[in-house]
């Protein structure tokens, strides 16, 4: 009898620690639900990008010293490495470069269903979750833009050549 108990012991052990060790995570990598049409065509203000002030002011929304209802580090980590169970990790760039900047948006506007992902959109202007966006984006995208044209995130330095290239 102790035997058996030994083994499920064991048995339940091995498995607590799969689990610990990110066998739980965010699970695989797939692109997520396309925008909504209330948020399809809203893309980041284009002289934002290489904004340090706005940066900033994304940083400070970000770890709750703007707003004090809103602290995105307390759940996604001031680095964006998670400190709560189910938050996003901002830090994979494979995962988050599936991420358009109008998802993004939309994300921390309306929250996500079945996580506790909240709606930022009472307590944030529509200006201030793209400051947030601005911010997230440096954990693993650090010098991207998204080109609505292209559909992707792409080096900041490409947009400012394509943008003189046409004038």
């Amino acid at each position: 009898m102790d035997m058996k108990l030994v083994q499920v012991v064991f048995v339940m052990g091995i498995g607590l620690t799969v689990v610990g060790c990110g066998g739980g995570g965010e699970g695989p990598i797939v692109p997520p639900p396309p925008a909504p049409a209330e948020y399809a065509d809203k893309h980041m203000p284009a002289d934002w990008w290489a904004d340090a002030a706005k940066m900033e002011e994304g940083r400070k929304i970000f770890i709750g010293e703007t707003n004090i209802d809103v602290n995105c580090a307390s759940c996604h980590g001031k680095d964006g490495k998670p400190v709560k169970a189910g938050a996003r990790d901002f830090r994979n760039t494979e995962r988050m470069k599936l991420y358009s900047d109008s998802v993004w948006l939309w994300r921390i506007s309306e929250g996500v269903p079945n996580t506790k992902m909240k709606a930022w959109k009472s307590k944030l202007s529509e200006e201030d979750r793209w400051k947030l966006v601005l911010y997230e984006r440096n954990f693993a995208l650090t010098g991207k833009t998204w080109d609505a044209g292209k559909n992707q995130w792409v080096d900041a330095g490409n947009i400012a050549v394509a943008s003189a290239a046409t004038k």
